[in-house]
């Protein structure tokens, strides 16, 4: 990939989980080197420019001799990694050093073209500074997280590479990499932005459209299995709502359901006046979440294309000024709504399985197990899923309404971004499970059916069905779940639902195009 002025969430992904290499463009180096130049003609003056010869945050008014520019920017990166946790994962820092560079190859920061390849030389090389999780507040941006990511580039702190953790200067060694003595103004603008925010926001926007895709696919598979009614997601009764991701979802599980044979079974007959909320309201709840995830997605593309130091550099003009376009405040909102958003996703698949297990709900075995009583079936699996579901409204709480002040009341507004993001990361997870759950007691109990469901249905059924199979009597349950949470987050299961092939993709998030299916075998 050719890094220049722009950035795509499947570009992100292709390079951050798929290992794409990236390089600068000529155009990219050009803007660079002149906003370089400015910092070069303001370290041979006598005038005092924030970052570039003063001292940082309270310290701003201390003015700084040239000659001991170098120590400030080392100074300043050593005092800053200061952070405590575990360490971060891989691809979250494979994305902090992707989007550092793409900010700092806009032009305004100021730094030298070597430092911005010496970043992209350990991302091409799978050479992942030592991050650890804890230290941001979120604003003057990630400082200590980037602060540890810096460390790498000045031959310090821990680099993993090859799955061993290693000292950075023996990493950059064996690589035939040189560490950077840092400048004026460069190590400043490797630590003002929104990186981690930014990662960690990217990576669980990508996988939350996956999530959400299942989501659909799980309550069409539990709506089959209840013998639900298709009605609600017709496209005439979601239209005189038509909120766009309600649309969506309904187009996307009405694809799921297509060519039921179960539908028609229950056309007559039923005494069902209407379905519980769970299933018929699925393109409301959904599709405020679909919503979410769009906004979400203009905001990163946003973010992509931004210019997160601090303080900014104009070449046209020579002009340096200070702002906040460092804070990240636009990234912690948007955090804050999609930890709600994707938690929702949990909540009502926890009400649809309880739909499926309580006999008095589902007209079906209790638990979905045929010998109740010395079997338990399914009880405690929708424990589990409430514990889950239970844990995300705690996680769930706004983390961008704190604040705290810093640098003795300098910085005395900030967005706990990084807090947020941390906590949508988990929230996620569960969610995965929480569907994982849903989706093996939907199986079970299409079991008690001789009948196709929809085709989308129809083909996830027989996917899962390969990887855990029915149950007859209690067993250990807990690697069944974790089968069906990993066919989840791979994308694999909704790309069978699709009947799309499992190749792995730059974006495999939802579509709100509806699947074009074809025909599906029998289950039995």
């Amino acid at each position: 990939m050719i890094l220049d002025n722009n950035l795509t969430l499947p570009q992100f992904i292709s390079v951050v989980r798929h290992s794409e290499k990236v390089e600068l463009s000529d155009a990219a180096r050009r803007r660079i080197q002149t906003a370089r130049d400015v910092i070069e003609s303001i370290v041979q003056g006598d005038t005092a420019i924030y970052g570039v010869n003063t001292g940082f945050g309270k310290f701003e008014n201390v003015q700084i001799d040239r000659h001991q520019l170098a120590q400030l920017q080392h100074n300043l990166i050593v005092s800053h990694a200061i952070g405590v946790g575990e360490a971060l994962p891989a691809e979250v820092v494979r994305g902090m050093l992707l989007l550092r560079a793409q900010s700092l190859a806009l032009g305004h920061s100021g730094v030298r073209v070597e430092v911005v390849e010496l970043l992209l030389a350990l991302l091409n090389a799978g050479a992942h500074p030592v991050i650890p999780a804890q230290g941001s507040v979120g604003a003057s941006g990630d400082l200590a997280p980037l602060a540890h990511l810096a460390l790498a580039l000045i031959g310090l702190g821990e680099v993993e590479y090859h799955g061993e953790v290693r000292p950075s200067a023996e990493v950059l060694a064996h690589l035939g990499l040189q560490p950077v003595t840092l400048q004026a103004k460069e190590g400043l603008a490797l630590i003002n932005g929104t990186q981690l925010m930014g990662s960690l926001l990217a990576l669980a926007l990508h996988d939350a459209k996956v999530l959400l895709g299942t989501a659909n696919l799980a309550a069409a598979m539990t709506v089959e299995a209840k013998y639900g009614s298709h009605r609600p997601f017709g496209a005439d009764v979601v239209g005189l709502r038509p909120h766009p991701g309600a649309v969506a979802v309904a187009a996307q599980v009405r694809g799921f359901l297509h060519g039921s044979e179960i539908a028609p079974s229950h056309l007559t007959g039923d005494g069902k006046v209407q379905d519980a909320y769970s299933l018929r309201a699925v393109p409301q709840v959904h599709g405020a979440t679909w919503d979410a995830l769009e906004h979400a997605e203009r905001v990163l593309n946003i973010e992509f294309a931004s210019v997160t130091d601090n303080p900014l550099i104009f070449p046209e003009t020579g002009e340096v000024v200070s702002g906040g376009n460092f804070h990240g405040q636009p990234l912690a909102v948007t955090i804050d709504a999609l930890k709600v958003a994707v938690a929702e996703l949990g909540n009502i698949s926890e009400r649809r399985t309880e739909q499926l297990l309580n006999p008095s709900l589902s007209g079906l075995p209790a638990f979905l197990t045929p010998q109740g009583g010395l079997n338990s079936g399914l009880m405690i699996a929708q424990y589990t899923s409430a514990a889950l579901v239970s844990e995300n409204k705690v996680l769930a709480h706004p983390a961008s309404v704190d604040s705290i002040p810093t640098s003795a009341n300098q910085e005395d507004h900030v967005s706990m971004g990084a807090h947020g993001a941390r906590q949508l990361r988990q929230i996620l997870a569960n969610v995965q499970n929480v569907l994982s759950i849903e989706l093996m007691a939907a199986a079970q109990a299409l079991d008690f059916q001789n009948l196709r469901a929809g085709a989308g249905v129809q083909a996830a059924y027989e996917h899962i069905r390969s990887l855990v199979p029915h149950l007859d009597q209690d067993r250990y349950y807990r690697p069944d779940v974790l089968r069906i949470a990993e066919e989840i987050r791979s994308g694999r299961l909704l790309h069978v639902a699709r009947h799309e092939p499992l190749e792995p993709v730059a974006n495999e998030g939802a579509s709100a195009r509806v699947p074009e299916f074809g025909d599906s075998t029998s289950r039995h």
